[in-house]
């Protein structure tokens, strides 16, 4: 690995945890939990929590709405960690996420992008 120290257990658990957060506060349309979880990046190009729930509802459904969740293992992308997702949507199609993760200063996991 490049870039940064090897994920441990904590690590894993903590990327889950903020990820299966959105997705909660997506379920509730709770923009603003939803948006506290983005990364700063990500936070300053939608600039508010009401444009962020807006982009997502709009482009990715399956995020948004899920019926199923089911993490894969945790990997790389561009040096960065990648928490591989495959989701059900609602029409019943199975779409594979990628969510790109950020650690913060304070040591938090944040989401990054997901592709």
């Amino acid at each position: 690995r490049t870039g940064h120290r090897p994920m441990d257990e904590s690590d894993r658990d903590a990327i889950r945890s903020v990820i299966q957060q959105q997705l909660e506060a997506f379920q509730n349309n709770d923009a603003v939990a939803a948006f506290a979880l983005a990364a700063p990046e990500i936070q300053s190009k939608f600039e508010t929590p009401e444009n962020f729930l807006s982009m997502v509802r709009q482009f990715y459904q399956a995020v948004y709405r899920p019926r199923s969740v089911l993490f894969e293992d945790l990997t790389d992308l561009e040096a960065s960690p990648a928490q591989p997702v495959l989701l059900l949507d609602q029409g019943g199609q199975v779409v594979k996420v990628v969510y790109v993760m950020q650690k913060q200063p304070d040591g938090c996991w944040r989401i990054a992008g997901c592709l």
